[in-house]
């Protein structure tokens, strides 16, 4: 199932014991994974955001709240992270230690040996002078992660002229991953608004909050519509896919199993 990242603005953090607060954003890295929920938990740790893990959560539940495997006490003696300032790789790695999550950036799938992040996992652990040079490898490396909120309004650019502006996201539910930006085509098709899928994105230009497309305008404009008011169907992504000619994901990745 896909949801929009704005369905998940304002959904109430769950502990074990107790609510934590809402979320406020969604940071996703250049794979378009959403890697963490950050969460105002200002009714309760007043000026603080904290970032949650897809790791953490047992399932996707209802739009109105998610429920966690962590306790208030995890959550609030967990790394600080400066939700202000871009978040580095040694700031994630002592994040993952903390948890005890694998390093979702280590291994051939999504989320690094696994294909979806589920708990509990047999993650093999370094030993604590592995541990310290790997930090050190990886303490330059800048994970790249981008706010949600900030891309909502990044024009896209076809190959041959606008397309629109990215209003909001489709992301998978067992995944995690951004399946398609909803593109509004108002300037260009009054009143329509098409998907697009990350992996039809040719670059980004982050300075200039534009994102790149190898589609023209005559493609989208033959595409299927989309309709914000109906969940999205498979039909709806198998007739998009065969328009443009493109591969369909749900055919080469593996699935969470129910």
């Amino acid at each position: 199932m896909l949801r929009t990242a704005g369905e998940l603005k304002g959904v109430t953090i769950e502990a074990t014991d107790g609510d934590i607060g809402g979320v406020y954003d969604l940071y996703f890295d250049d794979t378009w994974t959403v890697r963490y929920l950050v969460v105002d938990a200002g009714t309760w740790l007043p000026g603080r955001q904290v970032l949650i893990s897809p790791f953490a959560f047992k399932a996707v539940l209802g739009a109105s709240w998610l429920k966690t495997m962590l306790s208030k006490d995890q959550i609030e003696n967990s790394p600080s992270i400066d939700t202000d300032r871009p978040v580095n790789r040694q700031r994630e790695i002592e994040y993952a230690l903390y948890y005890g999550y694998p390093y979702y950036w280590v291994g051939p799938y999504r989320w690094g040996d696994f294909a979806y992040p589920a708990l509990p996992v047999a993650a093999a652990r370094l030993s604590p002078a592995e541990e310290a040079m790997f930090a050190r490898e990886c303490a330059s490396a800048n994970p790249h992660l981008r706010s949600a909120r900030d891309v909502m309004g990044y024009y896209i650019q076809a190959t041959d002229g606008d397309l629109g502006h990215v209003e909001d996201f489709l992301i998978d539910e067992s995944t995690w991953a951004i399946r398609y930006m909803i593109v509004d085509t108002r300037n260009w098709l009054p009143g329509r608004k098409v998907l697009i899928s990350p992996e039809w994105i040719d670059r980004v230009s982050w300075e200039d909050s534009k994102v790149y497309v190898d589609l023209s305008q005559r493609h989208i404009e033959a595409a299927p519509e989309f309709d914000p008011a109906m969940s999205v169907a498979r039909e709806h992504e198998e007739r998009l896919h065969d328009h443009l000619g493109r591969p369909k994901y749900w055919e080469r990745e593996p699935r969470r199993k129910a």
